[in-house]
């Protein structure tokens, strides 16, 4: 890794995202030290973007930062995965509720043909993994509304932290694709309450997969 193959944006922002790859694929798993020094030298960078970078993953919630200790990747407890199902749950609800009642018949399109994508995956974890989350940021962005949108993908990255384990549970993935179903037919009928209540259940049961 070279300063030059860092060069399209901000430094310490290509910075950021490479580790925030390292702890979603958990490379950095929860709790670990962030060892600075052997960073900066893998990447072949100063301390300081790596600084910057490590408070943009503190910011996200990611990394928590410890006096005199440096950086940690955080540890997500159960009362900190309960919170962030229930902010999501509540945000992405009203999301579908607005895609179910707003949303161009393209756009429901295109989200039938990610569900179907979905589907596809039941046997492999993590391009289901993927096209779900894929799925519902599409729907998300569908509503044009930044604010709600930022909100929902600062949530999922603290989710990242131990999502995956949500999708080991036994029969977990058939049961999110069952969920999935249910959305997408409340969708496509532009039943507004329907999405919304088929959402907060989604959001139910993969805490109690997480659980």
């Amino acid at each position: 890794m070279t300063p030059a193959s860092l060069s399209h944006r901000a430094l310490y922002e290509e910075v950021a995202e490479l580790i925030r790859q390292r702890i979603f694929s958990h490379e950095l798993p929860p709790g670990s030290w962030i060892d600075e020094s052997r960073i900066a030298e893998e990447f072949g960078i100063s301390r300081t973007p790596l600084r910057e970078a490590l408070k943009v993953l503190a910011a996200e919630g990611l990394v928590t930062m410890k006096v005199r200790r440096g950086a940690y990747v955080t540890e997500v407890t159960q009362k900190d995965l309960q919170q962030v199902y229930h902010l999501l749950g509540l945000l992405e609800a009203d999301a579908a509720a607005w895609v179910a009642r707003n949303a161009s018949d393209l756009q429901l399109t295109e989200l039938k043909a990610l569900h179907q994508e979905l589907a596809a995956h039941t046997l492999d974890r993590k391009m289901f993994f993927a096209v779900n989350e894929q799925f519902h940021m599409r729907l998300l962005e569908m509503t044009e509304n930044k604010w709600q949108f930022q909100m929902v993908q600062d949530l999922r990255r603290v989710m990242k932290l131990s999502r995956h384990n949500s999708l080991l549970k036994s029969g977990r993935i058939a049961q999110s694709l069952q969920e999935h179903e249910v959305l997408l037919d409340a969708l496509l009928a532009r039943d507004r309450e329907a999405a919304r209540t088929a959402m907060k259940t989604h959001f139910e049961g993969g805490l109690d997969a997480a659980e």
